[in-house]
């Protein structure tokens, strides 16, 4: 029902910056939360951060605060992951996912690899 398709992923050096786009199609939109999580194999899936489409809020992981940020373009239904100050350990495929961050998020987009090198 809801497809979720994310770009703007990509090589950078550390310290650099990258902006990851997440473009939503069916489905309510008002009706879901938007997330950001990233992986890499043999670790658990992490979440990076939220935003409420329809209340407006954000809410990041500890270790991306200051440094990244998620926005949202309601026209375009479109979330947005700016990420600054890159890290090596930040490498990682990077999944939106819509839902709800109490009951879960059962649409997910096939995801963006990230690649921070030195």
């Amino acid at each position: 029902q809801v497809q979720l398709v994310e770009s703007g992923g990509g090589s950078v050096q550390a310290g650099g910056s990258l902006r990851l786009s997440c473009v939503a199609s069916g489905g309510t939109f008002s009706s879901y939360a938007m997330g950001w999580f990233r992986q890499v194999l043999g670790k658990e899936r992490e979440f990076v951060g939220f935003i409420d489409w329809s209340g407006g809020t954000t809410r990041y992981a500890d270790f991306v605060k200051g440094r990244f940020t998620i926005s949202r373009d309601n026209a375009k239904n479109t979330v947005y992951l700016q990420m600054n100050s890159l890290k090596l350990e930040d490498t990682a495929v990077y999944h939106c996912a819509a839902g709800s961050e109490i009951t879960g998020f059962p649409y997910w987009g096939l995801g963006t690899q990230v690649t921070v090198s030195s």
